[in-house]
């Protein structure tokens, strides 16, 4: 079986030549291909993917992230998070991963609001972005600019962390503890 390189997605030149001052990272495994952007060219890079003839991607899969605290490797740019989107162009047969690497500046496990892990949202080219971007903010704790309805979807308004971080004790901080156990016989 031949390995492909990341020059083999159709889509890497196409971006390389509209944004040739934009430093961005590819790589390919296991023949999916990810293509690593600074925060500040995202969206403008995904409207280019989005609405390019030659790209045409049509279909936002998913918007997730990755906090790589301890990670045994070393990550690209050393940062802590990165916002995964993978997006698939039906026309075309494509499918690209988009990385956004983010280094949090306050040491506050999520409690605080970190200017650092602020990113541009992508609801304005995808819509279904909407409850993804939620998510990962409830999550992670990492910010959407100009989403149109950033809160929590998972857990209630005060909620004092955000539980898929690596730093959030397996156990919780106590949340739970203030409600009282239900048993099958009160049920």
């Amino acid at each position: 079986m031949s390995q492909n390189t990341p020059l083999d997605h159709p889509v890497l030149p196409l971006v390389k030549a509209k944004f040739p001052h934009v430093k961005c990272l590819a790589s390919t495994f296991r023949n999916q291909t990810t293509l690593v952007l600074p925060a500040e060219n995202l969206h403008d890079i995904m409207t280019f993917l989005r609405d390019n003839e030659a790209c045409a991607f049509n279909f936002l899969s998913d918007v997730t992230a990755v906090d790589y605290l301890g990670y045994p490797v070393q990550v690209p740019l050393n940062a802590r998070f990165a916002v995964v989107y993978n997006i698939v162009s039906y026309d075309l047969g494509h499918r690209l991963f988009i990385k956004v690497m983010l280094n949090p500046t306050l040491d506050t496990q999520g409690i605080v609001d970190d200017p650092a892990l602020h990113i541009d949202s992508v609801c304005d080219l995808w819509p279904g972005a909407e409850w993804m971007e939620r998510e990962v903010f409830d999550m992670f704790g990492i910010r959407f600019e100009n989403h149109p309805d950033l809160r929590r979807i998972l857990l209630w308004e005060d909620y004092p962390a955000h539980p898929l971080r690596k730093d959030y004790p397996l156990i919780g901080r106590g949340e739970r503890n203030n409600y009282p156990v239900i048993g099958t016989d009160s049920a």
